[in-house]
């Protein structure tokens, strides 16, 4: 293996590495910060590794580029690290391998540790100290179907105006209906951003995608569009045998269906909310307080990796599409994979546009795990019915900061600083919160600190004082 500095590292070099390994885990005593969540421990103060080696696992996704990035340019081993990255065939067995102890990290959906937490579909104390990266996700929809509301689609150079709004879908789902046929859509988890986001978009257009009731994972009550889950890889083949008309899931597999010529991608996630975060690094609780050294050691050579991802314009990128093609990580044909990691990305055979920031990976404090994020995800699993009942704005709150620990993310952004390896400019000044934001495709604006308020401006979605049934909503 080859550090970014050119070393060689072997067994007794690792080894060795370990030994004079030094991973500072923090400077406070612990307790809470300036925002009121959790601040990293004063533990282990001599700042070995306590478990060198690590098993961290995966979802065949471009973005896990991190991940590969950090195992094959050597930022894991440079910090003393000996990591196994391990493939999982889906989100739910990568999620029970975190939290039974199989897996030491991985590369996992933001709801995922949010969910845990609270409860929904499993309870577990998950942590997320740090975030992949913004955007990386599509909307796909079949051939039929494109071809259903293409023509009614305004044009613009020839070629459709995007963003493109799921109203145009609406009458393809009517007719659908008329004919007692159900209108069926895949994503990949009922926690993922990829449900929040096919959801947003179908009720910025008008479509009610259906809510969840307690104890229920289908999410399909009152619902004009049905959504099922369905592994990411396994996108392409769904809609190929017809079993759904769309999908909505990570790169490289809305690629994938332009190049079987089977689908053709709509919108992007970042036309549905500009800059949105995605996947973040997640790991159990009690793993982060047991070895608060190895904790921060990941984070950094981690860091490094989604520096090195985005470094001078994207020039690696080519490099990590290589990597990322290979067997033991997505495995995908390179073309398919640099279709939108290198900064492009194709709607249709004759019309791929720029797309500079279609993956996100160190600019714009995509690591950073910003409350507000967590924020966001919990009022959509409240507006879907995924949290049952409503909540004040401060559980919201008290929520978000059990479960995103920036104070773990700075212990080590802020090591990596003082040694000169990343700019002072790229670790933010905040409380946590980012300030109100726009950038998304129904116009609303959203501001963390006020969720209840947030919730409240949607047309299609649960409002105060709601619930969900079988036979529907109630409530004032």
């Amino acid at each position: 293996m080859t550090s970014s500095r050119g070393f060689q590292f072997d067994r007794r070099g690792l080894i060795a590495a370990v030994l004079v390994s030094v991973a500072l885990a923090g400077c406070g005593s612990g307790g809470k910060d300036a925002a009121g969540g959790e601040t990293v421990a004063a533990a282990n103060l001599d700042g070995k590794i306590e478990k060198p080696s690590l098993k961290l696992g995966f979802i065949k996704l471009t973005d896990m580029a991190p991940l590969a990035i950090a195992k094959e340019k050597g930022f894991f081993a440079e910090e003393g690290l000996n990591v196994t990255l391990e493939p999982q065939a889906n989100w739910k067995v990568l999620l029970d391998g975190v939290i039974g102890g199989q897996l030491d990290g991985a590369h996992m959906l933001a709801g995922q540790p949010i969910a845990a937490t609270i409860g929904y579909g499993t309870k577990a104390d998950l942590i997320a100290p740090l975030s992949l990266d913004l955007n990386g996700n599509a909307i796909t929809l079949s051939n039929k179907v494109w071809g259903m509301i293409k023509g009614n689609l305004p044009m613009e150079g020839g070629k459709p105006k995007h963003p493109i709004s799921a109203s145009y879908l609406k009458p393809v789902v009517d007719q659908f209906a008329s004919q007692g046929k159900p209108f069926n859509m895949g994503m990949v988890f009922p926690v993922s951003t990829h449900n929040y986001e096919l959801r947003y978009w179908l009720a910025a257009g008008g479509l009610n995608p259906g809510y969840y009731t307690p104890g229920d994972v289908s999410g399909v009550v009152d619902a004009q569009v049905k959504l099922s889950v369905t592994p990411p890889p396994q996108m392409p083949a769904t809609l190929e045998a017809g079993t759904i008309e769309g999908y909505c899931v990570g790169e490289p597999w809305n690629q994938a269906a332009v190049q079987k010529k089977i689908g053709v991608p709509v919108i992007t996630d970042d036309q549905i909310w500009h800059d949105n975060p995605e996947k973040v690094f997640g790991l159990r609780k009690d793993f982060a307080e047991k070895y608060p050294a190895t904790t921060a050691a990941l984070l950094r050579a981690i860091i490094k990796a989604q520096q090195w991802l985005d470094a001078d314009g994207g020039k690696n990128r080519a490099e990590a599409v290589k990597i990322l093609s290979q067997p033991n990580y997505v495995g995908a044909d390179y073309d398919v994979i640099a279709a939108s990691m290198t900064g492009k990305f194709t709607f249709e055979p004759g019309d791929t546009r720029d797309a500079p920031g279609f993956n996100i990976f160190f600019d714009k404090f995509a690591g950073y795990p910003y409350y507000s994020d967590a924020v966001w995800y919990l009022t959509q699993m409240r507006r879907w019915g995924q949290i049952a009942e409503d909540k004040p704005d401060q559980w919201y709150f008290d929520t978000a900061k059990a479960v995103y620990r920036p104070d773990l993310y700075l212990a080590a952004a802020n090591k990596l600083k003082a040694d000169g390896v990343i700019p002072e400019a790229s670790v933010p000044e905040t409380d946590g919160f980012k300030g109100e934001q726009g950038g998304f495709i129904d116009g609303i604006t959203y501001d963390g600190k006020q969720p209840n308020a947030y919730l409240a401006k949607f047309k299609i979605g649960l409002k105060k004082g709601q619930k969900v049934t079988a036979a529907g909503v109630s409530g004032s």
